[in-house]
């Protein structure tokens, strides 16, 4: 972004806002629910998010919309810069012992005619096909991308892990990542990268006629008393498709539902050493991705792509993920038991837009809360702790 400042301008004030403070203002707008820029104009006077921002007045609609005119690429990349500083913070009031990079792809909607927008078949709409890196472990984005409509779910994957996991190896030496994504990752170049930085994955394999065939070898091994029943067994092999450079461990769980006569293959590959069902266990476990992209787009319109220029809306994503992750932080170190786990709509309904009531005086402006505020004890609690946090220079 090119500029540091811009003015605003009426019959009644004049007021400079920078470019940062815009940004700051857009995502505890984020936080707080209200997405859309014109949401500012009727938040203009808002007591708390003025006392938050150090503002006698928020920037209005039309001087957000004059900062959206310089997001480029360049602003997108600071962007993500800040993201990876935000979370870099709260690990140094609570340091990492592991990181799973979680991989995924969304669809983010779109109406109209908007630069890259394109039909993905898979989700069967128009729209925009964003990559999305999440801790595994902690729920924080560590990654977003916004991509054409019509790529496919690994394009560029490797340029998009490859720099978080430098920048990981080397704030955490002690650390060795672990890469877990569905089948739509599995290309021989993310898991020359993983073994090349001595990080660890486990991703899922389509099935085809070379792993079935190995897999139902295994089965022949099988006593006939425990085919005969309900059950999941795990076993492993080593396998070389076409495109890989060497053979890798695969694992494969094999079920076979009541009442059904043939077993149900699912394959893995890795490049961990523990046995086959733990293996398979921690690629299950990835299905909390699938709620933290549900977090991400409903209560912080991740996918929400309302500008018709492709930079901007790219933009418009990291603002988002950085509101997602600033609460995300804050819950996870802040909020007291019980409440560090709930979704932001409901954070906002207990602790967000509760009654109060503000008093203005000379040297001080007091929100006195509700007598009658149910989670009281928890709003005091988590505004406690986050007055204990340290400063950041």
């Amino acid at each position: 972004m090119n500029h540091s400042s811009v003015t605003l301008n009426d019959s009644m004030e004049h007021t400079v806002h920078t470019n940062d403070s815009v940004l700051v203002q857009k995502v505890y707008q984020h936080i707080a629910g209200y997405h859309a820029d014109d949401h500012a104009d009727s938040l203009r006077y808002d007591p708390a998010l003025t006392t938050i921002l150090e503002k006698e007045r928020l920037a209005s609609q039309p001087t957000m919309s004059r900062v959206n005119q310089l997001f480029d690429k360049a602003a997108m990349k600071q962007l993500q810069q800040v993201n990876n500083q935000l979370i870099e913070r709260f690990h140094t009031l609570e340091a990492p012992e592991n990181i799973v990079l979680d991989l995924d792809s969304t669809n983010a909607a779109t109406y109209g005619r908007q630069q890259g927008s394109a039909y993905n078949t898979h989700y069967g709409e128009n729209g925009y096909h964003p990559m999305l890196m999440f801790d595994g472990l902690t729920g924080d984005c560590l990654k977003a991308e916004l991509r054409g409509g019509s790529v496919y779910t690994s394009r560029q994957v490797v340029r998009f892990v490859g720099p978080t996991l430098k920048r990981l190896k080397s704030l955490y030496p002690w650390i060795d990542p672990l890469i877990r994504g569905d089948s739509g990752f599995a290309v021989p170049e993310l898991f020359e990268l993983a073994e090349a930085k001595e990080s660890h994955y486990v991703i899922r394999l389509k099935s085809n006629k070379r792993l079935t065939a190995q897999a139902e070898e295994l089965l022949k091994q099988i006593p006939d008393d425990v085919l005969g029943k309900k059950t999941v067994l795990y076993r492993e092999f080593n396998y070389q498709a076409k495109s890989w450079t060497k053979s890798r461990r695969v694992i494969v769980k094999m079920e076979k539902p009541m009442d059904e006569l043939l077993f149900r293959f699912t394959f893995i590959v890795t490049s961990m050493h523990l046995a086959p069902e733990n293996s398979a266990k921690i690629y299950f476990n990835r299905g909390t991705m699938e709620n933290f992209i549900k977090e991400g787009k409903l209560g912080f319109a991740f996918g929400k792509m309302t500008s018709s220029e492709f930079d901007r809306n790219a933009c418009k994503l990291q603002i988002a993920v950085l509101a997602y992750n600033l609460h995300n932080g804050c819950s996870r170190i802040c909020f007291p038991r019980g409440m560090d786990h709930k979704l932001i709509d409901t954070i906002r309904l207990q602790f967000i837009k509760v009654a109060g009531r503000v008093i203005r005086s000379g040297r001080y402006l007091p929100f006195k809360l509700s007598s009658h505020c149910v989670y009281q004890k928890e709003f005091f609690e988590a505004l406690s702790r986050i007055q204990a946090l340290p400063r950041f220079g």
